[in-house]
Parts: structure tokens; C-alpha cells; sequence
């Protein structure tokens, strides 16, 4: 299934209503969708490398939007997902990302938006335990925002290579971004103590 989703939207970046197709695609996939837009943000920015900061854009706002969507369903319509929710792979990330948001919920969308872990599971979760909405969108535009410009840069400088190792390093990077946030997370508690 993820095959072929993943081909489809690969075909989508050539179509000349590709653009449309990647705000669609973000938007859909912070909220429902389990495809990336990195997959269709990559080749689009490789035909096209100096519109690659307008692709990254579009991938950057329209994710945040689709987050708010997965944020109002949280909000208001937590009750119709919540059977399918709790049945599904993302049950157990679900419960940890609701349990952490009181305290560092600005920190967990950021993350969330910048790494592989899905972000929809956090949007939804943000809006479960009622985050307040300014940091929200802050979190999501820094995490989604430099997620995406980073992948639209990389390709501009690293081209076609880069374009098909990219697929394989996504995983490895978002890890890395969120160990190096971690550990940055840790330094700070330890030097200013805790609250």
C-alpha cells in the first residue's frame, strides 16, 4: 500500500498542477495522510531548484494548516477517531505525545514537525489536551518549516544524488535533529535547574 502511494505521489511532482498537488499533499498529511510531501518537495525542488524555496513554502504553510485541522479534530472531534485511533499503530505514541504536552508542548511540535515521527499523532494530541494555539503554530511553523527548507536546500546544492539518497537519509536525519534537540534539552535543564 505504501508503495504505491508513495509511487503515486512521486508522478504527482511531474503533473503541471504539481504545486496544487503539494499543498494538498502537506496539508493532508499533518492531519490524515500517510505519505510525506518530502517524497513530491524533492523532485519538484530538483526539476526546479530556483523555485525550491516557493516549494518549501507552500510544504511549510499548508502543513501548518493541515496541523490545525488535526489540532480542531483533537479539539472538537476527538470522540469519532478516538476507536480507530486507540486500535491503530499510533495508539501508543498517542498516549505518550498527550501525557508530555503540559509541560513541553511547544518543544514536542517542533520536534514532531521536523522529524519522521508522525506528525498528525501530535496535532491531534495538542488539540486532545487543549494547547494554546500561538504556541502551536510557532512550534509547527519552526519544526515543519525547517524540515522542509532543509530538504528544498539540500537538493538545490546536492542535486540528482542527493535527490535519490534522500529517501534512504530521512529517517537517520529527523533521528539525529531530535537526539541533538534532546541533548541540547538535557544541557539547558541541567544548567538552569529545574522549574
Amino acid at each position: 500500500m505504501f508503495r504505491s502511494l508513495y509511487d503515486r505521489v512521486l508522478a504527482w511532482s511531474k503533473h503541471r498542477h504539481a504545486p496544487y498537488y503539494l499543498c494538498a499533499l502537506s496539508a493532508a498529511e499533518s492531519s490524515v495522510f500517510p505519505v510525506p510531501p518530502d517524497v513530491m518537495l524533492a523532485p519538484m525542488s530538483l526539476a526546479q531548484p530556483a523555485k525550491a524555496w516557493f516549494f518549501a513554502t507552500i510544504c511549510t504553510i499548508s502543513s501548518v494548516l493541515g496541523g490545525l485541522l488535526g489540532y480542531l479534530i483533537g479539539a472538537l472531534a476527538f470522540e469519532l477517531i478516538e476507536p480507530w485511533l486507540m486500535t491503530s499503530a499510533y495508539a501508543g505514541a498517542f498516549e505518550k505525545a498527550v501525557s508530555a504536552f503540559d509541560t513541553h508542548g511547544f518543544w514536542y511540535i517542533l520536534l514532531a514537525g521536523f522529524t519522521p515521527i508522525p506528525y498528525k499523532v501530535f496535532t491531534v494530541s495538542a488539540g486532545v489536551v487543549g494547547m494554546p494555539p500561538l504556541p502551536f503554530i510557532g512550534g509547527s511553523l519552526a519544526g515543519r518549516g525547517g524540515r522542509f527548507f532543509l530538504v528544498a536546500g539540500l537538493i538545490r546544492i546536492g542535486g540528482e544524488p542527493f535527490a535519490q539518497k534522500l529517501r534512504q537519509w530521512i529517517d537517520l536525519i529527523g533521528y539525529s535533529v531530535l537526539a541533538a534537540a534532546v541533548i541540547a534539552y538535557v544541557v539547558y535543564r541541567f544548567m538552569v535547574g529545574p522549574s
